[in-house]
């Protein structure tokens, strides 16, 4: 199948065999699964998939990559297509009754974190994900506090989902070649007890982000206006700490005291 790689759709296109086999392996697809990839490109991870479960769902915006893939997975299985943006779609949707969507996707690198962040909003209808994403991304995903890759990313997946970094996968293995390196990770949704429940969300997210906004300066800088010295000492927080030194409880504890105050006005 001949097709010129799009860069505004930040289209590499997977085509070592032995890495896809891979893949399949570690996602370890079954029959009963509802497995949604984004953005299947020309099949090279859609075929081995849709053979060992028989039915897959896939999102893909570029038009011209349908009809190209619908004949590269005939008699492989049942493949429905939903041309459109990944960014935009609802993930939701395609959730069949209790029945958790499997997530996968070689992730366009231009649009890699906010499309994680997309997936976030839906996290409920998911029972995991399985990316190809530029390894940076990655060390971001995974990282812990006190490092230079860890940030308002790694805070925020960190906490709806365990993480784990998989494996490398070399320029090489991709058509055309981009130029760093890229990894193969799993987000798995924390359910239950597995994880901290945070009173408000969204002031949760609200703190990370204005927190790690300007990353050399100290929180009390930071969340000037936000929270006060006493708040965060309160929450046992340094006020001349930096961002990247507070793990995700700090953080949870920070948001959950503000929640507090601004329910009870004080």
């Amino acid at each position: 199948m001949k097709h010129r790689a799009r860069k505004r759709f930040g289209q590499n296109f997977l085509n070592n065999p032995g890495i896809i086999n891979r893949m399949v392996e570690t996602i370890a697809p079954r029959a009963e699964d509802n497995i949604v990839e984004i953005g299947p490109g020309l099949g090279a991870l859609t075929r081995p998939l849709l053979e060992r479960c028989g039915r897959l769902q896939a999102v893909e915006l570029d038009r011209d990559l349908p009809a190209k893939l619908r004949a590269h997975c005939a008699g492989a299985g049942e493949l429905l297509i939903h041309e459109g943006d990944a960014l935009t779609f609802s993930f939701s949707k395609l959730r069949a009754g209790d029945q958790r969507l499997r997530v996968v996707g070689n992730l366009p690198y231009n649009i890699s974190t906010p499309l994680i962040f997309h997936l976030l909003e839906d996290i409920d209808a998911i029972e995991d994900m399985h990316f190809t994403l530029q390894k940076e991304v990655v060390d971001r995903l995974a990282a812990a506090p006190h490092t230079k890759a860890y940030g308002r990313l790694s805070v925020i997946v960190q906490y709806y989902c365990q993480v784990d970094s998989l494996f490398t996968i070399p320029p090489g293995a991709f058509r055309p070649v981009p130029k760093v390196d890229s990894a193969f990770v799993r987000l798995k949704p924390r359910r239950g007890i597995e994880r901290m429940q945070v009173s408000d969300e969204a002031l949760f997210a609200r703190v990370v982000t204005q927190a790690f906004s300007q990353r050399r300066k100290t929180l009390r800088n930071t969340l000037k206006g936000l929270a006060s010295e006493s708040q965060l000492k309160a929450s046992a927080i340094d006020p001349g700490a930096r961002a990247e030194q507070i793990d995700l409880a700090g953080f949870i504890r920070l948001a959950d005291a503000l929640a507090v105050r601004a329910d009870t006005g004080a």
